[in-house]
């Protein structure tokens, strides 16, 4: 497909999946909006080296020892929830054991994952490549989408799966999607994998969806929800990616050390929280993530907390005590700067638009800026400058950081940034 095409109909999607979010208004759900860099109010970004007893943290034994513990436990109460580990009746249904593809150059795999030992529950397909000419295991980038794998891969061999539609209903997935095409070959003539991923199939994405996902699984007999700590949706995407890993674990062409993560918006936020919890994975690429997710929680600007909790919109994406924490900022102390120290020493890179507001990519950059001081305990290297780039010039050291001119998703020149910075520090070559 036409790369340019590909750009028009990612955008067109972002916009009828999140038309709140694309669209500059005065107030959503209610709630005011501000766009006004005059008007993000004053705030101070707790000390991201000051533990909660007041102890400074002066190396990484104390950061992994007792800061970084003490951040995960914050945003798992008041942000994402409690999950459960790997499940006991976890099991991986290999279907395609690998078909040569893309005129031999790919050999594609095709994995059911289930989530316990009844069959007719939750589960997962993986749709994954690797180059057929690799003599050993490959690194690899896992995606998760907001389609099926079928409608997202040129390939007439991939399983066809069902997605759920606007009226909450599981249908057969189509041949095509507005989301385009991945160029799965641009991937695989530079050495990598690429594997990819529904997140509906996880749960999907609509208040009530938890009846139809993974976290229907651990509900107490009789109930609906879970209490006010536990996980929300977008802590049941990142299990589910955990999940994945499992499986990656146990396929000998795939080097499980090496496996990165991309989600865009939402997808973006569930990124960064199953690094935060699995340190199995070893690289992550979080585009327009915005609130929530990668931009400072603090700044009023574009969307907030608020609005993201209130019922009228996400609230189920997460614990019940995020809209405590929404209603009260100041007082939790907490940032998004924190939940991206909590991937250290491992890269990760923000992708942004220029005119994408509502995902305030300033706050993104300051939050970076932010959480250099774990990276520098690592011996590892932040952005280096306080200054915010130009779109299309990005930053790919160990924090990275990159624009493009427009707004809300991936544009096609970001694939060649992202697998430029999967080059730097997956294989050490670029």
């Amino acid at each position: 497909m036409n790369k340019l095409i590909f750009c028009t109909l990612l955008v067109f999607t972002l916009n009828k999946l999140f038309p709140q979010t694309l669209k500059l208004t005065d107030t959503v759900a209610g709630i005011p909006v501000n766009y006004d860099e005059l008007k993000t109010g004053t705030y101070e970004i707790p000390d991201i080296l000051t533990s909660i007893n007041g102890e400074m943290v002066k190396d990484t034994a104390a950061w992994l020892k007792q800061r970084r513990p003490e951040i995960l436990n914050l945003f798992t109460e008041n942000q994402f929830g409690r999950s459960p580990g790997a499940p006991s009746g976890l099991h991986f249904e290999l279907f395609d054991t690998g078909t040569m593809v893309y005129n031999g150059k790919a050999l594609r795999k095709q994995v059911t994952i289930h989530y316990s030992n009844d069959t007719a529950g939750p589960a997962t397909d993986v749709l994954v490549y690797l180059p057929a000419n690799s003599k050993k295991p490959v690194p690899l980038l896992l995606t998760i989408n907001f389609t099926a794998n079928y409608s997202i891969a040129n390939d007439s061999g991939v399983r066809r799966g069902f997605v759920w539609n606007r009226e909450r209903q599981k249908i057969p997935a189509p041949a095509s999607s507005v989301f385009g095409k991945l160029d799965i070959e641009k991937f695989i003539n530079a050495g990598f994998g690429i594997a990819t991923i529904y997140y509906g199939d996880i749960e999907p994405d609509f208040y009530g969806g938890i009846s139809h996902g993974v976290r229907s699984l651990y509900l107490p007999p009789g109930h609906t929800a879970f209490g006010p700590g536990e996980w929300g949706a977008i802590a049941a995407w990142a299990w589910g990616l955990g999940c994945v890993m499992d499986y990656f674990e146990t396929d000998k062409q795939v080097d499980s050390e090496r496996i990165a993560l991309l989600g865009v918006s939402r997808l973006g936020k569930t990124v960064l929280w199953a690094g935060a919890v699995d340190q199995r994975f070893a690289l992550f690429i979080a585009s327009c993530s915005g609130e929530g997710g990668a931009a400072l929680a603090r700044r009023n600007y574009g969307e907030t907390a608020a609005h993201l909790a209130s019922p009228l919109r996400y609230h189920y994406q997460f614990c019940g005590n995020y809209k405590k924490y929404s209603e009260n900022l100041s007082a939790i102390p907490m940032d998004s700067h924190m939940l991206l120290a909590l991937l250290a020493p491992r890269p990760f890179l923000l992708q942004t638009g220029t005119t994408d507001r509502w995902s305030d990519p300033k706050g993104e950059f300051l939050a970076a800026m932010a959480t250099e001081p774990v990276y520098t305990l690592f011996g590892k290297k932040g952005l280096g400058t306080n200054i915010l780039p130009e779109a299309g010039k990005p930053i790919l050291k160990d924090i990275g950081f990159c624009m493009h001119e427009g707004g809300h998703g991936i544009n096609p020149e970001d694939w060649d940034v992202f697998l430029e910075f999967m080059k730097i520090h997956l294989t050490g070559s670029h």
